[in-house]
């Protein structure tokens, strides 16, 4: 006679292997590099990386910025002698020719300046808005948002009240207003103004965000160890908020060069002789039908560079929020068939038991 017994219960499928497969690819890693292993595996974020570094390196090296000289041969001001038949661009891709630059690849403007120049010194100070607005309004929303969600009380009512103030406060008229009273400011300028009134979303993503992490056991823990304040929030709270401060920041500097645009569009932002890609798509709304690639380039770009950003701000989120769950890659996946498949061989050797006589 032969008894049958079931098997014993298996944990829910692949679960804890995944886990294990996980934290035997990333033991004896730092965090750096445990970090850099989790962005590298985002395609999006990879490819976002890839394309925003080329535009930012052809900006710099081409016209030159600052001190560092450029090797393109126009510059965004100069105007040609001899203007290409219709200015139109000479850029070819394929045909006979095959890749070609030729003098002026992205076409000419009506008084011969070279559009590829003028785009790239747009690039430029559209770049330098976006960084200066992302990093001073992610510095200003942290420090309030993370004050107010730990200390809470009279300090937390103030300084939402605080924040609550500057809300009702139009980014775009304040903007305007500020361009229109100082006749036109440049990159830094306008960048500092509008970091200045940006930061309240941040302040309230972060305020929340710490109070459900004051109360976690690890911030007890730290509390009875006897960390100051200031090292909980900024050794255990701040990375374990790192995944909402990294996705917001990417959310405003995409969202700063729109709004640099909307500005440089209306005539309140950068001004000549300066320009930015805002400002090339004002001088030229009205070649839109005649001569659409002096405003096809520029508006190019601003879509680029902002999904860029989106896409860098997505892969770091998942590579550094400690909660996000990870998906495995492919060969975690067969290794983790694999591990079932042996464990459940080893379930049936032993499920079926003889009797003695049987």
């Amino acid at each position: 006679m032969s008894i049958s017994l079931p098997p014993p219960s298996l944990p829910p499928e692949g679960e804890h292997l995944e886990n294990a497969i996980e934290l035997k690819e990333v033991e004896g890693l730092s965090q750096g590099q445990i970090v850099f292993r989790r962005f590298i595996r985002h395609k999006g974020a990879i490819t976002g990386s890839i394309v925003l570094g080329f535009v930012v390196l052809v900006a710099i090296t081409s016209i030159g910025w600052g001190p560092i000289p450029g090797w393109w041969r126009w510059n965004y001001t100069q105007t040609a002698t001899v203007l290409n038949p219709g200015g139109r661009p000479t850029l070819s891709l394929g045909g006979a020719n095959g890749w070609h630059l030729g003098d002026y690849p992205f076409g000419q403007d009506e008084i011969g300046r070279d559009m590829f120049a003028r785009t790239m010194r747009g690039i430029q100070q559209s770049l330098t808005v976006m960084v200066i607005i992302g990093l001073l309004s992610t510095a200003i929303g942290l420090t309030i948002g993370a004050i107010a969600g730990f200390f809470r009380g009279r300090i937390d009512n103030l300084l939402m009240r605080l924040t609550d103030v500057f809300i009702v406060i139009p980014i775009l008229v304040t903007g305007a207003v500020l361009g229109k009273l100082v006749g036109g400011v440049g990159a830094i300028a306008l960048a500092l103004g509008l970091g200045l009134l940006s930061w309240t979303g941040m302040a309230r993503l972060v305020r929340g965000d710490f109070l459900a992490l004051r109360e976690r056991e690890f911030v007890d823990a730290a509390r009875v160890a006897g960390a100051s304040s200031a090292r909980i929030i900024l050794k255990h709270m701040v990375p374990n908020a790192m995944g909402v401060i990294i996705v917001n920041t990417t959310l405003l500097m995409s969202a700063a060069i729109l709004l640099e645009t909307a500005l440089s569009y209306l005539g309140f932002g950068i001004s000549p002789p300066d320009i930015s890609l805002g400002n090339l798509i004002e001088q030229y709304q009205g070649a839109f039908t005649t001569r659409p690639w002096l405003f096809w380039w520029p508006g190019m770009f601003i879509v680029t560079i902002a999904l860029c950003v989106n896409f860098i701000g997505d892969g770091l989120r998942d590579a550094f929020d400690p909660r996000q769950r990870r998906i495995p890659t492919a060969r975690a996946l067969r290794r983790t068939d694999k591990a079932a498949a042996r464990m459940a061989a080893r379930a049936a050797s032993v499920g079926r038991i003889e009797e003695p006589g049987a």
